[in-house]
């Protein structure tokens, strides 16, 4: 059978799933469908309207903006002609998005509305490659250029629909595909150019032991741009047919939930974090018969969860159980979250503690964490429905192999690896070494059953003064578990001894005082050096004013701490608790 690209089978899915609902966007207070038929047609006006505007084979394209249907229709489209989207993340400065469209030299770029428009705008002169800026639908500008939705599809009518099969048919599963450029942590983002074998390899992987289908509903939130929303919202549904709700406004996440009630939920820890500080305080405020019945609810969810994970059916008993308490609590507790019809719940971009993935598994919650990059687009190793082991990320996907270098460095090689940094050989020889394995600069280790545990980021581990090495996000997750807690940066990296950072939730401290605040952290931090060694245990810690964020610039679009920045941020702050 000849190659199928994620394209090919979009438009293919047009003719077969037909009127099924492909996707859907809020509007006047609801929600409006488009079909798949629709889709697919939209698809196809876009990649005319891409080849009118002289895109070639092998270009780049760029798209800056929140989640909508245009966002993943120009997407498709210029995958579908040979071309290579690259997301800009919506948050970017103009000097950001600026060094996205000059490393690329993407011709192109699919800007959401006028606040983005003038980002672009103010960089433009900088730009000689890009020739056209265009708006997705219902955003206009009077500038002189700029295309709004609909003269962008009417540039491509006099073009017959044979260019763009002639296209698809000319895709390789080794040509580029898309451009995911790094969230940049460690300095200036990398562009990842992924083949379009490897978006279809891992879709699949994952039909393989995720049964979803058309029936199925996940809600888009996290950003396009990064390779993990791109997995939930273009490419698994490709295969796998399920609709996608696009919800552009990250914060109105927990109304979109009720509102959509996803079969199929993906979330970053910080999310699942938040869930368990609501859930956990409610219950908790049970008393009497109330809380034993709440604590033995919960006992017994994690024996039926537990049995799933090890692929067995629980037991008539506790199945009858768990039935009972499903009623009184399970039920409760998922709707309240809008996750009371989710089949299917996954976590991943950085370590989800245990205690909260073994919490939720007490309220019949199965998250199944899983891991990967965005030079192994987005996976590499996945906890099945029947295969789960808390704590670890699972055993290597189907079309991806693992292994443990002599330093502890995981290394991934399979179809769905990267075929290197665009304009960076050095880097991509670094990242590449022999045999097509992938340094992941990860550290960890897999369990006789196959099961990878992460342990840090190479590059994080902390060496202190007197020569021991700390991971500190061990630390850090451990006391993220508090809801006061939003975020902790541990230091210690050549210094004496540790000390950390410390970030509270805005509404999790509302109406406690100063004191309170301190005395709720460092009851947290006693708690965690009591499991500690010496030479691992925080001997001081500050508690920031204001909670680390994407606007300033400490955490990347998906929540992940920038670490440099954050030691650059506070850096009085820090000397001050080796002073």
């Amino acid at each position: 059978m000849s190659f199928e690209s994620i394209p090919q089978k979009i438009l293919r899915a047009g003719i077969e799933r037909g009127e099924t609902d492909a996707y859907a966007v809020r509007h006047d207070g609801g929600w409006v469908t488009t079909s798949w038929r629709a889709y697919a047609e939209e698809v196809t006006s876009a990649a005319r309207g891409l080849i009118a505007l002289g895109v070639e084979p092998g270009s780049p394209v760029a798209i800056l903006g929140a989640n909508a249907p245009e966002w993943v229709i120009f997407d498709v489209a210029a995958m579908a002609i040979g071309a290579m989207p690259a997301g800009i993340y919506p948050t970017s400065t103009p000097d950001e998005c600026a060094y996205v469209l000059q490393h690329s030299g993407s011709p192109v770029v699919l800007v959401q509305d006028e606040v983005q428009l003038a980002k672009i705008l103010e960089v433009r002169d900088d730009l000689p490659a890009l020739k056209h800026v265009v708006l997705m639908r219902d955003a206009s500008s009077d500038v002189d250029g700029v295309l709004t939705w609909g003269e962008f599809i009417e540039q491509g009518f006099p073009l017959s629909p044979n260019e763009v099969e002639d296209r698809l048919s000319a895709l390789g599963p080794r040509d580029g595909a898309t451009l995911i450029y790094t969230s940049g942590t460690t300095g200036r983002p990398k562009a990842v150019v992924l083949p379009h074998e490897a978006l279809v390899a891992t879709a699949e992987a994952i039909q393989s032991f995720i049964d979803v289908g058309v029936s199925d509903v996940a809600l888009s939130y996290l950003p396009l741009s990064h390779i993990a929303e791109q997995i939930v919202s273009i490419h698994t549904p490709a295969v796998m047919g399920h609709t996608i709700y696009y919800e552009p406004d990250i914060y109105r996440l927990a109304e979109s939930l009720k509102e959509v009630r996803p079969t199929a939920f993906f979330a970053v820890p910080r999310v699942w974090e938040k869930f368990y500080a609501a859930v956990s305080e409610k219950l908790g405020e049970a008393s009497g018969v109330k809380a034993a019945i709440a604590n033995r609810a919960l006992d017994v969810g994690r024996q039926h969860t537990a049995a799933l994970d090890r692929g067995e059916q629980p037991g008539a008993l506790l199945g009858i159980q768990f039935g009972l308490f499903d009623k009184l609590v399970y039920s409760k507790a998922k709707e309240a979250m809008g996750l009371d019809r989710c089949r299917f719940m996954f976590s991943s971009a950085a370590p989800l503690s245990p205690k909260i993935a073994e919490y939720f598994s007490g309220l019949g919650m199965q998250i199944l964490q899983l891991y990967g990059q965005s030079e192994c687009t987005g996976i590499c190793a996945f906890n099945e429905p029947d295969r789960n082991r808390i704590g670890s990320v699972g055993p290597a996907m189907p079309c991806a192999e693992l292994s443990i270098a002599e330093d502890g460095e995981i290394l991934i090689r399979g179809s769905n690896v990267f075929l290197g940094y665009l304009h960076n050989e050095e880097a991509t020889a670094e990242a590449l070494g022999g045999e097509g394995w992938l340094k992941s600069g990860d550290v960890g280790h897999i369990d006789d059953d196959g099961f990878l545990f992460i342990t840090d980021r190479k590059k994080d581990i902390i060496i202190t003064a007197g020569g021991e090495n700390v991971t500190p996000s061990l630390i850090e997750t451990a006391l993220q578990t508090n809801p006061l807690i939003a975020t902790v940066v541990v230091i210690g990296d050549q210094r004496p001894y540790l000390t950390a950072l410390v970030s509270v939730d805005p509404e999790a401290a509302e109406g406690m005082s100063d004191d309170e605040i301190r005395a709720v952290v460092q009851g947290a931090v006693d708690d965690v050096n009591a499991d500690s060694a010496r030479v691992r245990q925080l001997k001081k810690f500050v508690i920031l004013d204001d909670p680390l964020s994407i606007e300033g610039g400490e955490l990347t679009p998906t929540l992940k701490v920038k670490r440099k920045v954050v030691r650059e941020h506070f850096a009085d702050e820090i000397e001050a608790m080796y002073s």
